[in-house]
Formats: structure tokens, C-alpha cells, sequence
């Protein structure tokens, strides 16, 4: 099985060019996708009004089926709003638009559940039109009209925070813990009391003191090996409110070398430690 960063990276270049909320979503929509067990493609993104025309014409013009009523300039890929998707296969590299396979077996088609989560996200959904349903397509269009758009409107200031705050609380949500991820937690604030005892209770005794420091290189060696999985994974472009606390008081004690550059799963692992008392940060208000 592909890596969430293997995955984010096969559509990184389709990110170009848009704007800078869509590329959040859609990096966010691949994220949540791959941790319900659907990875995703991003097709499209940015289209310049020249290649829309290409499109439009195929089927009426050039060989091929109809597949957009939207002439260069009528498109929201045109101002760099818009994303088309498909699954992305198990092999790695072979795509699929099939809206009824259940590839995580959960009885939910994968085509829906993707759908799902961008409309939570802030997208609009081309399945939910009326008429000439699009299926791949997802829209920003901050509540502007494409004759807004083609008058030289953008999206603004306010728009964008509001947009952004509704993908930083999914996200938030999304680092909640788990049933799991609280039972995790208990483990370690065990493992931790453990060996703090362990660490109390040294003598000079070379054997004793040899003991311990193996007992502890066990367990700081999980711990390596989860940093290591979280190193392998791409980092976000920005530190989660939800986590900043505890990636400064990371770096305040020389934790870390630096707060930025993590992946979600790290800044989730800092949320963590911060919780099980690990890290000095300030308790939540």
C-alpha cells in the first residue's frame, strides 16, 4: 500500500496554479480520503481558458464524448477554484472513476465517501447539480458568479479566513483522540510512570544501571521508529492551531530542531505528549 506521502505526491503538480484555499482543501480532502482507506488523484486543477476551449470542443468539434457545457472563461478551473478527482488504485499508478467501488470494503461506495468528506471541507460538489451532473468536480466559488469572475472579482479577504477556518476545524477534529488513540495514551502515561520509577530507583550498581538504560533504549526505540514513519510523511505548510502550544514547548526544551516542516501525524503525536503531561505546555483553557 502506498504511503500517505507517495500518495499527496502523485498530484502535487495539478495543485499549481490554484488558489491557495483550494490547494488547503485539496491537500486536506487527500488526507482525510487516505485515512478512511480511499486514496485519491487530483486530475485537474488550474485550466487556462485555451485549454477550456479544447475540452468544449471535444465532442462537438473534435472526436470524442461531451464532457463540459463551459467554454474557456465559463469554468471555475479557470480561475483556480476548481479540483477533479478519481481513485486512485491499488497498484499505484492506474486511476478509476468507478462511483460504485467500495475498495475499503465498508459497504459505502469510495466515490461517495470522497464526496463527502470535500462538501464537509467547503467544496461544492458537481454530483449535486441539476443538470449536466460532473461527478470528479469540486468548486470553491466563494459565492461569486462566473460573471463576477470574468469582471475581474476575487475571492476576498474575509472569504478566504472563513474558508480556511472551517478546514482548520476538520482538521482539529481530526486530532481529537480516538478510543484507541485514548487507551495509546493511558499505555504511555503508564510506560512513562514506569520508567520514571526505574529511574528513581538506580544505584551505582553497573548491572542495575545497565538494566534500566536497556529497558529504556526498548522503549525510546518505538518511539524511533514512530518518528521514523512520521518523517517519511509530507510535511504541512503551516503548524495546526490545535497543536501550536505543543510544538513551541517541543522546541523550548530542545525537543525538536524546529516547529515547522511536520506532518499532520506529528503534530498530532505533539497534541499527544502535550496531553500525557510529557511536554510543559500551558493546560486548555
Amino acid at each position: 500500500m502506498l504511503t500517505l506521502a507517495q500518495v499527496k505526491l502523485k498530484s502535487q503538480a495539478r495543485l499549481v496554479d490554484l488558489h491557495p484555499v483550494v490547494v488547503a482543501a485539496a491537500v486536506a480532502l487527500i488526507e482525510r480520503s487516505y485515512a478512511q482507506g480511499v486514496p485519491i488523484i487530483i486530475t485537474q486543477g488550474y485550466r487556462s481558458k485555451a485549454e477550456q476551449d479544447g475540452l468544449y470542443a471535444q465532442g462537438r468539434t473534435k472526436p470524442g464524448g461531451i464532457v463540459t457545457n463551459a467554454r474557456g472563461g465559463y469554468s471555475y478551473h479557470n480561475y483556480g477554484l476548481a479540483v477533479d478527482f478519481a481513485l486512485l488504485l491499488p497498484d499505484g499508478y492506474s486511476a478509476s472513476w468507478d462511483m460504485k467501488r467500495d475498495g475499503d470494503k465498508d459497504g459505502i461506495a469510495d466515490w461517495q465517501e470522497v464526496a463527502q468528506q470535500a462538501k464537509a471541507l467547503g467544496f461544492e460538489w458537481g454530483g449535486d447539480w441539476t443538470s449536466f451532473k460532473d461527478y470528479p468536480h469540486f468548486q470553491m466559488s466563494f459565492g461569486l458568479s462566473i460573471a463576477k469572475l470574468l469582471a475581474g472579482a476575487q475571492p476576498t479577504p474575509a472569504q478566504t479566513t472563513v474558508a480556511y477556518a472551517v478546514i482548520d476545524k476538520l482538521n482539529e477534529e481530526a486530532g481529537e483522540l480516538s478510543q484507541a488513540e485514548k487507551q495509546e495514551l493511558a499505555a504511555l502515561r503508564a510506560e512513562v510512570k514506569d520508567l520514571k520509577e526505574v529511574v528513581a530507583g538506580l544505584t551505582k550498581s553497573k548491572d542495575v544501571l545497565k538494566q534500566a538504560v536497556q529497558e529504556q533504549g526498548s522503549s525510546m526505540g518505538k518511539v524511533g521508529e514512530r518518528v521514523k514513519k512520521l518523517e517519511d510523511k509530507a510535511a504541512l505548510a503551516k503548524i495546526p492551531d490545535w497543536a501550536a502550544r505543543y510544538v513551541q514547548a517541543a522546541y523550548d526544551v530542545g525537543l525538536i530542531d524546529t516547529p515547522e516542516g511536520g506532518s499532520f501525524d506529528f503534530y498530532r503525536l505533539m497534541k499527544i505528549l502535550g496531553q500525557a503531561g510529557i511536554l510543559p505546555a500551558e493546560k486548555e483553557g
